[in-house]
């Protein structure tokens, strides 16, 4: 029973550091990424897809994405969602494929960035520590209906802040990594 709070815990935690990745990957770092393309929407067949069902998205050069619809009747509809998108890029298609040259961020953008990826952060990190919250209040019911005994209840308790520790690190290397790349020039 102890394990099973611990290991519900330790999986909500790894959603956490997964929204946190998938947030960070939709930021533009100066250089060209298919991740950068993932929350764009098509209008495609009378419904929203995503770029990625109607389309192939490569990095061929740092600094430029292509993408290869794999209706050609899509092109336009492609272009369109990449500029409703509000990504700031500048999609150019030539009947075939929509290329997009990636600019290059100017130093006022970097730190807007690096202030968005931080808020992006502190988000994941206040979700790890809502569910260390809810998981020592799992634990101190357990005890109080003696479900745990005492010791099992403050290595549960320690075994919490270790875990709470350990996936909160995780989002600090992933900010830095992210920082870095973005500072970049």
């Amino acid at each position: 029973m102890p394990q099973k709070i611990l290991a519900e815990a330790e999986e909500r935690m790894k959603k956490a550091i997964e929204g946190v990745r998938h947030e960070f990957s939709g930021i533009r770092t100066g250089k060209a990424s298919a991740g950068l393309l993932d929350t764009v929407k098509v209008e495609a067949y009378g419904s929203s897809m995503s770029l990625v069902q109607v389309a192939s998205v490569s990095a061929p050069e740092p600094r430029l994405l292509v993408i290869q619809p794999y209706d050609k009747g899509l092109i336009k509809a492609i272009t369109k969602g990449i500029n409703e998108s509000n990504l700031g890029l500048s999609p150019q298609d030539d009947g075939q494929v929509v290329r997009i040259p990636i600019p290059s961020l100017t130093e006022e953008r970097r730190k807007d960035l690096v202030k968005l990826i931080s808020k992006f952060a502190e988000e994941g990190r206040v979700h790890i520590r809502q569910v260390r919250h809810d998981m020592l209040k799992v634990i101190k019911e357990q005890e109080k209906e003696g479900l745990i005994p005492g010791d099992d209840s403050k290595h549960l308790q320690t075994d919490a802040q270790k875990l709470t520790d350990k996936y909160t690190g995780q989002i600090e290397e992933m900010l830095k990594k992210k920082t870095a790349e973005i500072m970049e020039v």
